[in-house]
């Protein structure tokens, strides 16, 4: 039997990283993807037992297909998606002028239109082998929290596009949803700066009910599982946020 083959977005480091690298070591087959850090990706892929490494931009829709092509080429199937690949604005949600209708505009078409587009593109395929989709959401989507407003807003659209896409794509594919909280990433302390980032780390981490802030192996793990052991579960949000989404709010 030919072992399983995933796309996942954006892994050049964080959470797609881990889930590429979490594949792997679990027997799949894995398309790396980047869009500039090429170095990185590399850095990813040779920790992979079996990957190939693809350029593309998500959020064009030829590069989307190409992506998709590319795993078919490679190895004739393709039985997962993890749309991971995502952008933001660092911008206070007090400071409504600090966002323009263009970085609502880019920073929807990574995080909502892109995700869409793979998930077109990959659709025949994953139906052919009853595969499975997972979107990765964020806890802002809930909250109004975030890096930006625009940010929690393409998140929570993405939301509501993975539950349609879960609708139309059953019974051969499945779609969920997982929505981390505050996640231990580089990415995250280049967005803040680092004194920044330690406040909101251990802010978070002093709020949440398991006291805690995630590493992106804790949401790779949940998206392997949702892929493997889910068999049953489509149209769901998982919430890996130690708890944050049930915290008690604060008087």
């Amino acid at each position: 039997m030919n072992a399983k083959v995933a796309i996942v977005t954006g892994s050049s480091s964080g959470i797609g990283a881990a889930t590429a690298i979490e594949l792997s070591q679990r027997g799949w087959r894995v398309v790396v993807n980047y869009s500039k850090s090429v170095q990185e990706a590399q850095a990813v892929a040779a920790r992979c037992k079996d990957a190939i490494l693809v350029q593309a931009n998500v959020s064009q829709e030829a590069d989307c297909r190409r992506l998709v092509q590319a795993a078919l080429d490679k190895w004739g199937q393709l039985d997962a998606l993890v749309n991971n690949a995502g952008t933001t604005k660092f911008v206070p949600h007090t400071d409504l002028d600090g966002l323009s209708a263009e970085d609502f505009q880019r920073i929807f078409a990574t995080n909502v239109i892109a995700p869409f587009q793979m998930c077109r593109a990959a659709a025949p395929a994953l139906k052919k082998s009853r595969g499975a989709i997972v979107n990765v959401s964020s806890l802002a989507a809930l909250l109004g929290t975030g890096s930006s407003i625009a940010y929690a807003g393409s998140k929570a659209a993405l939301d509501t596009v993975s539950m349609s896409l879960a609708r139309v794509l059953a019974p051969e594919v499945r779609v969920n949803v997982v929505a981390p909280g505050f996640v231990d990433t580089p990415w995250m302390v280049s967005g803040y700066g680092a004194e920044r980032y330690a406040k909101l780390r251990d802010g978070y981490a002093s709020s949440a009910p398991l006291a805690s802030v995630s590493q992106p192996e804790d949401v790779a793990q949940t998206i392997v599982w949702l892929i493997e052991g889910a068999a049953k579960t489509t149209g769901q949000t998982v919430y890996v946020d130690a708890g944050m989404h049930v915290a008690t709010p604060r008087r």
